[in-house]
């Protein structure tokens, strides 16, 4: 078990893995080899970044508490594949920090703070960036919104959302005593690997506008949900998967919103 000698600062919702079995686990998710760069946000202990670094090519990691400077540096001697932006990784410009590196496959593989878990996701899909595989350790509840299927409660707009970008699967079940400090809440393992043969889409925007307003109020329908839009090329859609206005965002598969949003594009 790893042991921390760090004062953890809750604002940047430091919780360090300490079972170096369970990061090896993480690790084994991505597939990593020796072509690949990796981007973590957090290393925090080094425990996931060390494993990393044994197991591609280049490891580029963000952390935004410089205190941790010397612990990092102490921790990750001889990983001469590492290095450390000390920096806001929401703040980042992502293309021009890897320009500097060569690679044919990248990877983001972390243990990331929960408060910015969404956050981080659209960071990534709004970089261009082609990412072969994202693996990333959230709330519980969170993966279990990320990750269910239309019907379910936790179903929502940035399950749609994800599940237009990639193919989205829990890994496994990670406890909070797996964690110093001990956090307040479970976490899962999800990974999120790259669809090649997208649907078509013909207006990203109007795609992820439609979609925060058809589930701005879940409980209500969507005729209710998007009075503002052309209900008659909405309607018409539905009809073809036999739906009506009447249905709710939730009961909607990945490929009715996109049929919408191409409809209400044209």
């Amino acid at each position: 078990m790893e042991k921390y000698d760090v004062k953890f600062k809750k604002k940047y919702g430091q919780n360090f893995l300490k079972d170096s079995n369970i990061v090896k686990k993480i690790v084994d998710c991505a597939s990593l080899d020796k072509n690949s760069l990796v981007i973590e946000v957090g290393p925090g202990g080094a425990i996931m970044t060390r494993e990393l670094s044994i197991r591609a090519k280049q490891v580029v990691a963000y952390e935004i508490d410089c205190d941790l400077k010397e612990e990092l540096n102490k921790r990750l001697i001889g990983c001469n594949n590492v290095d450390i932006y000390f920096k806001d990784f929401l703040e980042a410009n992502l293309s021009a920090d890897l320009s500097k590196y060569t690679y044919e496959k990248l990877f983001f593989v972390s243990n990331v703070p929960y408060y910015i878990t969404t956050p981080i996701l659209m960071k990534l899909i709004n970089s261009k960036l082609k990412f072969k595989k994202i693996i990333m350790m959230v709330q519980k509840e969170v993966g279990d919104r990320f990750s269910t299927s239309p019907g379910n409660r936790e179903y929502g707009s940035i399950t749609v959302l994800l599940n237009y970008f990639f193919k989205v699967k829990k890994e496994f079940f990670v406890s909070r005593k797996q964690f110093v400090p001990e956090p307040k809440v479970d976490s899962v393992i999800v990974s999120f690997s790259e669809k090649e043969n997208k649907l078509i889409l013909k207006n990203f925007d109007n795609f992820q506008k439609l979609l925060k307003d058809s589930f701005q109020f879940k409980r209500k329908n969507l005729k209710n949900n998007l009075k503002s839009y052309d209900l008659n090329k909405i309607s018409e859609v539905l009809s073809k998967y036999g739906l009506g206005l009447n249905v709710r965002a939730e009961q909607l598969k990945l490929e009715i919103f996109i049929d919408i949003a191409n409809s209400i594009s044209e």
